[in-house]
């Protein structure tokens, strides 16, 4: 229904002061604190692989926990979100070193979507253009004016937030870096992007069925996604 962030958002992250780590191939042989997603290791495996390492580690599932495992070394990597866990740890002043996965040749993505339930879809089309476009003109602003969507997602969820340098730093990187196309639009989504990292997902074997075995027959991307319900380009 839309793209809420053009690109991958997550990075490959370990602790600053990890001299050791100087790029993924030197992550072989560490540690990875995951989110138990099945995509998850297949994806740092051929980053790593990407970077000229073998791409072979051990992961412990923890969750959000992974990031705190992280800060204490109990383990090498993880995957944060740079717009938030990445200023967050500056700001803890426990800085993180973080590796895009695009930099070493892999797929980008719309790594935040907003999506909808296909048959309720078809039912209520009105609906559900009226509530992408609100959707989108949000976007649109925090794009915009991100000191004011700061202030905006603060006020409307009182006490949530401790630290508004946090919220209006993460909003200026995600206006900056995040939220646009390469056309300067919000929301729009392409049947190249989509190819791209839902390809490497099915020819990694990753993507699976209603019967939890991987697809045999490459699914036809463009039909995974609609511009349909986003305010047309002027």
């Amino acid at each position: 229904m839309m793209a809420v962030l053009q690109h991958w958002a997550t990075q490959i992250a370990v602790r600053a002061d990890r001299a050791d780590i100087t790029s993924p191939k030197d992550l072989d042989g560490k540690v990875y604190g995951g989110f138990g997603a099945a995509y998850e290791e297949p994806k740092m495996r051929a980053v790593i692989q990407d970077a000229g390492g073998t791409g072979t580690f051990r992961t412990e599932v923890l969750g959000t926990a992974a990031y705190e495992a992280l800060y204490a070394g109990q383990v090498d990597f993880t995957e944060p979100f740079v717009a938030w866990e990445g200023i967050e740890a500056e700001l803890r002043g426990q800085p993180l070193k973080t590796f895009s996965y695009t930099d070493y040749g892999f797929p980008d993505a719309y790594n935040v979507l907003l999506i909808g339930n296909s048959p309720w879809l078809e039912s209520h089309p009105d609906i559900a253009a009226r509530f992408v476009q609100a959707a989108q003109r949000g976007y649109q602003l925090a794009a915009d004016d991100p000191d004011r969507a700061a202030q905006l997602l603060m006020d409307a969820n009182p006490g949530a937030f401790t630290e508004p340098e946090l919220v209006t730093r993460s909003q200026h990187m995600l206006a900056e870096r995040f939220l646009r196309d390469e056309n300067g639009r919000v929301g729009t989504q392409t049947p190249e992007k989509w190819a791209g990292y839902s390809g490497w997902v099915f020819d990694s074997g990753a993507l699976t069925g209603p019967d939890g075995a991987p697809l045999t027959q490459r699914p036809d991307f463009a039909t995974w996604f609609s511009n349909d319900y986003i305010t047309p380009a002027a």
